[in-house]
């Protein structure tokens, strides 16, 4: 990923945040010479390892587990806020009229060596990590225990877990901090009038980077 120094996110603690807060990575791993694609929930557990491990897991009729490279480093790429910019907020915009358009966006990308897991106690607990993060914030979360356990015990053998132990953790925060002061500020402005959750998710990157 093409990432200029004053675009680069290091802080591994924010890095999770993002993967925390948009959690359906774009996992790319090379299949025979060709690039495989697949769209999948991952949870990343900081304690495992210095940048972490993925979890998550695919369908037992998806070939990407037996297909991923084991040589060859997967790519798993979270998108987190973005949005078009219009150059009509810049205040040089009224003053020379020298402004193009862009756009803002964090992503993170992780890099590693996917693991595949097939014993159903190792699906199990990550099926449960998975359920347990993602139902926390309701008031009557759903456990997996909720459900029958012969039910249970028939849909983890529809699925294979994957990990991926983190090699690699690269963040891109392309959110106006190349822009003068007045024009940053421009762009708050212009986010904060268009008032949809997006426009506000990136008005708050805009100003920490002020």
């Amino acid at each position: 990923m093409y990432n200029p120094k004053h675009f680069e996110e290091t802080d591994v603690s924010v890095l999770h945040a993002l993967i925390g807060s948009h959690s359906l990575g774009t996992w790319a791993t090379l299949d025979a010479g060709a690039l495989l694609m697949n769209h999948v929930p991952f949870l990343v557990d900081p304690s495992r390892g210095e940048l972490g491990t993925l979890v998550g897991h695919v369908a037992r009729a998806n070939p990407v587990w037996q297909r991923c490279s084991q040589s060859v480093e997967s790519i798993v790429a979270f998108q987190g806020p973005e949005i078009y910019i219009t150059p009509s907020w810049y205040p040089s915009k009224r003053e020379h009229g020298k402004v193009v358009p862009t756009w803002n966006y964090a992503v993170v990308h992780a890099h590693g060596i996917p693991k595949v897991i097939e014993d159903k106690a190792g699906i199990h607990a990550i099926v449960s990590a998975l359920t347990n993060r993602n139902e926390s914030n309701r008031t009557l979360p759903w456990k997996v225990t909720d459900a029958p356990a012969d039910y249970i015990d028939s849909m983890l053998g529809a699925i294979i877990g994957i990990e991926i132990p983190i090699s690699r953790l690269i963040g891109k925060w392309k959110v106006s901090q190349n822009r003068p002061t007045s024009e940053s500020k421009g762009v708050v402005d212009g986010l904060t009038e268009t008032g949809s959750a997006e426009a506000l998710a990136m008005a708050q990157l805009v100003n920490n980077r002020r």
